[in-house]
């Protein structure tokens, strides 16, 4: 039986955009994007601009120098009124063939001691809700639900706020019709009733 290569992991510096691009480009494809858009997010700078910025980090993980996987970490305040700084692992993805090998722990492992290097009382896991294996690996790690996150497009909102003002014109037509099938089945009960 042969033993496995100790993981290594280190930060992801500018001069390691290219090597690490392809390796960010499994994991977009990986969760649905294509291959097409991800190659176009780095030739426009996504990754460059992402290691150039103060509050992102990116480790990677090798081991016989092959990348395994990946975290990007993020530091922030936990809300725009509180000035506690909290880390947040944005992104963690480690390839298929190298799960359930320690991979994702020593990622972990790291984002925690950026999390104490800046000061952080809070490291934070952006889970999406429907990657329930996801979900629980981290609960298992003692991370806690802490807020659910619900998103929408601007102009959808725009849409239902202005909704609450006014109606659609079919929303307004179904409203009516429910009102006299109401109206007209308390009528029928009330007549029933009174032997009309």
């Amino acid at each position: 039986m042969l033993s496995r290569s100790p993981v290594s992991v280190s930060r992801v510096g500018v001069d390691d955009e290219q090597a690490f691009a392809p390796l960010w480009i499994e994991s977009r494809v990986a969760v649905g994007q294509t291959a097409d858009w991800a190659r176009r997010a780095v030739r426009e700078g996504r990754i460059r601009d992402a290691l150039l910025r103060d509050d992102i980090r990116i480790y990677v993980a090798k081991a016989d120098g092959a990348q395994l996987g990946f975290v990007v970490v993020t530091h922030s305040p936990l809300s725009g009124l509180n000035d506690d700084a909290a880390a947040w692992i944005d992104q963690l993805w480690v390839d298929p063939a190298h799960r359930r090998t320690g991979v994702a722990r020593e990622l972990l492992r790291m984002a925690a001691r950026y999390a104490e290097y800046i000061g952080a009382n809070q490291l934070v896991s952006c889970v999406p809700a429907q990657e329930k294996d996801s979900n629980r690996y981290f609960a298992r790690l003692g991370f806690a639900p802490s807020v659910t996150s619900r998103s929408t497009s601007p102009g959808a909102l725009r849409r239902r706020l202005a909704g609450d003002e006014q109606e659609s014109t079919s929303e307004a037509v179904v409203r009516r019709r429910r009102s006299l099938r109401a109206r007209t089945a308390a009528r029928v009960g009330l007549a029933r009733g009174t032997g009309i």
